[in-house]
């Protein structure tokens, strides 16, 4: 089996392994999470629940329950909606906020804030059981009247429970936030007796003591459950009515996963790596350290070390590889000692032809004639056209270029470029039109040219169909300003440091025959530098790119 097809078994298995690990544990995590979200859910209902039902059996109403419901929002974070029995909306949390309301959640409570009444505390006797029937009807609505009074003028209230299950309200004057804005606009005195008397029935007991009394009489109904339901119809109209509290909204964020057994899997996976590396590194490692060592030796100048050629896996193709490689350096270096001596032995003939005739015409050995002249003048042309060759070559190895300088009119250098790509954009559909004023510099055109080639050409690339593409020439006192101002897509903050570098794209997925090779903007850089001038590039994603150059300008 190959290299290749043993570290795709290696990696599969790495993969599956991870997979159903962090799925595993993904799954068992949310489903705990889910059952605890669950349970936190339900307790926070029955907390709000309680609170409300609190609120209403003490108040007596629910008028100043927005607050105790704002307070709820803000401990529970949870949209609340309270809407009485008769679908009457008492508060929402939505509307309070001034938001649109948003589909109810699907955690229901159920609040009844009326009283249970304790049947076993009333009398045994019948007439004294429905003597204390309509008692405790009269006690509770006129308790409940008065409760209702007292908190829509911001008394507190308190509500003492009695063996009957009927609450007895009182003003809370005890309390630290009793309202101050009530002291100041009379005494809480007065309110207290205002609201007993707004609380008082006068003649209500002859109602309620008609309807206990036809349970009395009752041959249906047993008397304890018609007593109750008396009871029930006697408050109903004075207490809080019962309500339905909706808790969340449809569409809130769900809980977010905790990390840790996902660190867990994720170690796991790491583990597995681990255990697979040191796996592989038995059959890897050591024909790396072999090739290793041999490329060291090979820095150090020995060019006659190989490595062994084992197997037919890519290790030991890559041993192959290095060893040709070597082999072609080895050659490379042998054709360069061969050049060396080739030189050496060309120019020494011309160099002792020419010491020859001058010692002999220095020492009167020979007359100097126009021959003479002639043949010296020829060794001198062979020396400097071998002189000449060895230039050119050491040039074009460390990539140096010939300038040729004359005096340039940037504008019609723009004009010329922008005719020589105006085919390539009309095909793209994208503007190319030049604004510059005339402006001189003395340099190479041609190189000029070249540089102003290649941004013309990247700004073609990067600005899509009705995009455009502006050339400008400007100057200053002392400086010509060249500009190549794009549409495109812009190159991001992070890589503008890199424009310039070599063999750096802003797309890594263009290739040289889709990208040029990479090498057209240090190219450019190089070519303003020898100019005396700068290169400088500015972008923004999404809105274009502008290549600013400025050159030393003459008059």
């Amino acid at each position: 089996m190959s290299f290749r097809l043993r570290v795709l078994w290696l990696v599969v298995l790495v993969a599956v392994s991870a997979t159903a690990a962090t799925a595993w544990l993904t799954l068992r995590q949310a489903s705990q999470q889910i059952n605890d979200s669950a349970t936190a859910d339900r307790a926070q209902l029955d907390r709000v629940v309680g609170r409300l039902s609190t609120y209403g059996s003490q108040h007596g109403t629910w008028e100043g329950v927005p607050d105790l419901v704002r307070d709820l929002r803000a401990q529970t974070g949870q949209r609340i909606h309270l809407v009485a029995d008769t679908g009457q909306v008492i508060v929402d949390t939505d509307t309070q906020e001034h938001r649109t309301a948003r589909p109810l959640g699907t955690m229901v409570g159920f609040v009844d804030p009326r009283p249970v009444l304790n049947l076993a505390a009333l009398p045994a006797e019948p007439a004294g059981r429905e003597k204390g029937m309509v008692s405790a009807i009269a006690a509770y609505r006129t308790g409940v009247r008065f409760a209702a009074c007292l908190t829509r003028h911001s008394v507190p209230v308190v509500a003492s429970p009695t063996s009957t299950g009927v609450p007895q309200f009182d003003a809370d004057l005890s309390r630290a936030d009793l309202s101050r804005a009530v002291r100041d606009r009379r005494g809480v005195d007065e309110i207290v007796d205002g609201c007993r008397d707004v609380a008082a029935e006068p003649g209500r007991d002859v109602a309620d003591a008609a309807r206990v009394q036809v349970c009395g009489s009752s041959t249906v109904q047993p008397l304890d459950s018609c007593l109750a339901q008396a009871f029930t119809n006697g408050i109903s109209d004075v207490a809080p009515v019962p309500a339905l509290v909706y808790l969340g909204a449809r569409g809130d964020p769900a809980s977010v996963l905790t990390a840790g057994p996902l660190l867990a899997a994720a170690a796991g996976v790491v583990a597995v790596a681990v255990i697979g590396t040191v796996l592989l590194s038995r059959r890897v490692l050591r024909p790396i350290d072999t090739l290793t060592a041999a490329a060291q030796r090979l820095g150090r100048g020995d060019l006659t070390g190989r490595v062994p050629e084992r197997g037919n896996d890519e290790l030991a193709e890559l041993a192959r590889s290095f060893n040709r490689m070597a082999d072609s350096l080895q050659r490379g270096e042998e054709r360069q000692r061969r050049l060396v001596a080739d030189v050496a032995h060309e120019l020494r003939t011309p160099l002792a032809n020419l010491r020859g005739y001058l010692e002999a015409l220095s020492d009167g050995v020979i007359t100097p004639d126009q021959d003479l002249f002639a043949s010296l003048h020829e060794e001198a042309v062979l020396q400097q056209r071998i002189v000449d060759d060895l230039q050119d070559l050491a040039l074009a190895e460390a990539g140096n270029l010939a300038y040729h300088r004359v005096t340039v009119d940037l504008a019609e250098l723009l004009e010329t470029c922008r005719t020589a790509h105006h085919a390539r954009a009309e095909a793209a559909g994208v503007s190319l039109r030049v604004a510059a004023e005339p402006v001189a510099v003395h340099a190479d055109p041609d190189r000029l040219r070249q540089v102003v080639g290649n941004l013309v050409t990247n700004a073609l690339r990067a600005t899509a169909a009705g995009g455009s593409v502006r050339l400008a020439a400007s100057r200053t006192d002392t400086q010509a300003i060249v500009q190549v101002v794009d549409t495109g897509s812009g190159i991001a903050a992070d890589a503008l440091p890199h424009v310039f570098d070599r063999f750096w794209r802003a797309d890594a997925a263009r290739g040289r025959r889709t990208g040029g090779s990479g090498l057209g903007l240090a190219i450019a850089r190089q070519i303003v530098t020898d100019h005396q001038g700068t290169i400088t590039v500015a972008s923004e994603v999404g809105v274009g790119t502008t290549f600013t150059i400025t050159l030393p300008r003459v008059d």
